[in-house]
């Protein structure tokens, strides 16, 4: 074997981007004036040659560097040209070859087997130097789209891990959101001597845009309020914590719902002041496209009645002691929409063992495999199923309930709720 030019790597012929590659011939054949023939024509084509006189002294040389170019006799002592294809091709990484096998041979068989050992193209002996220059001319145009095609799958190889970092990085923070929006909800289960209030809370992805919660009042009485924010992610979330601090149960001086009388004591405000005022809060406070439905409810712990304000939120249940369903509430328009929107207001009666259920519409708009909604018919079929199961056992079963109904846990909107059970003292 003997190399007419010492084997050199693309970096040192390339200057730059701009300068182009030089690219590396192998000859390879048992025939020595063959060898001197075929490299000193395809140097003058522009390539760096080396030369092996056979099958196993090529594979060394390629073991090192991947030849842009194979020209190989087919027929030599040893390995032959055929075997030396296959070899070869077991060896290539990310570069490619064109091998074009120099053969006597033309039978289709033949020609058939260079091709399943990996030959690209064939030129017959004699060989024709036009024929040899035109061939290898279509396989550097092929060797180009192939460098460009490798190229572009790193380029894209290169954006998919950093479009990775960026999702873990943006996944690590989510998750670091959904443990604080879940703090916004501190106690999902309380216990007054009139009553028992459950909450649920479960976004459909890290973090959603519902809203659940409680606060007392200093003369005996109990707010309860459920929030579900358009849309869904990280902006609707936002939405939630600006307005957790609105209906604040551990600092009621910041609590819209709540206002001292003289004595310092805070009491409750009727439902429908609240709603204009935080509909007015958020409409000349907040830029923000948001709007959300809603229900504030004031529950007098010592006489059961409870005034509730509606603003778009799917109407309460209230389910009594003896398992009757009982729909209330008049809809109403969402807040944050428009100023001096318009909201009603309007009572109801709790009797010991009643209970009073608020839920977002990811529970009444739940969709079965045929598209079909619960509604809030279908809740009420639900909660009355569960009539002799309370606290927070009762929204455990509700999810398993709806997810039977829906054919699977992952549902496509947040789920939220509050359970307020009625247990009047009994001098009342």
């Amino acid at each position: 074997m003997q190399a007419t030019v010492p084997i050199q790597t693309e970096q040192q012929h390339s200057d730059g981007p701009d300068r182009r590659r030089r690219r590396i011939a192998l000859i390879v054949d048992d025939s020595r004036l063959q060898r001197h023939i075929l490299c000193k024509t395809v140097r003058g084509w522009g390539f760096d040659v080396v030369e092996a006189a056979s099958g196993d002294a090529a594979l060394e040389i390629c073991r090192d560097v991947t030849p842009d170019l194979v020209l190989s006799d087919w027929m030599m002592p040893g390995m032959n040209g055929l075997e030396f294809c296959d070899a070869f091709r077991k060896l290539e990484g990310d570069e490619y070859g064109y091998f074009i096998l120099l053969t006597s041979k033309s039978e289709k068989e033949e020609v058939a087997r260079g091709l399943e050992a990996g030959a690209d193209d064939f030129v017959s002996k004699p060989v024709d130097l036009n024929e040899l220059r035109a061939r290898i001319t279509a396989g550097d145009r092929i060797l180009q789209m192939q460098r460009e095609l490798t190229g572009k799958n790193q380029l894209i190889s290169q954006t998919l891990r950093e479009l990775q970092r960026l999702y873990d990085s943006i996944d690590k923070d989510l998750l670091e959101a959904k443990k604080l929006q879940q703090s916004l909800v501190r106690e999902r289960a309380v216990a007054f001597e009139q009553g028992h209030v459950s909450l649920l809370l479960r976004p459909s992805g890290h973090v959603g845009g519902d809203l659940v919660g409680f606060f007392r009042s200093g003369d005996n009485h109990l707010g309860l309020y459920a929030i579900d924010v358009s849309g869904h992610g990280i902006s609707s979330a936002l939405m939630t914590a600006r307005l957790a601090g609105y209906l604040s149960s551990t600092a009621p001086d910041q609590n819209v719902a709540l206002t001292a009388n003289s004595d310092g004591i805070y009491r409750i405000r009727p439902p429908l002041e609240v709603m204009r005022a935080i509909n007015n809060l958020v409409l000349n406070e907040m830029d923000t496209e948001h709007y959300f439905t809603m229900l504030l409810a004031d529950v007098d712990l010592n006489t059961g009645n409870v005034t509730l304000a509606q603003a778009g939120h799917p109407h309460p249940l209230v389910q009594r002691s003896d398992g009757r369903i009982e729909q209330v509430g008049p809809g109403g328009f969402p807040v944050g929409l428009v100023h001096d929107a318009e909201f009603s207001q309007f009572d109801l009666q709790l009797r010991s063992g009643d209970r009073l259920l608020l839920c977002s519409d990811g529970v009444t708009e739940c969709p079965n495999d045929a598209g079909d909604l619960l509604d809030e018919d279908g809740l009420g079929h639900i909660m009355h199923s569960l009539h002799g199961v309370t606290g927070p056992t009762f929204f455990e079963a509700l999810i398993w309930k709806l997810s039977e109904f829906a054919g699977n846990q992952d549902f496509p909107d947040d789920v939220s709720g509050v359970l307020f059970e009625y247990q009047a003292s009994p001098a009342t």
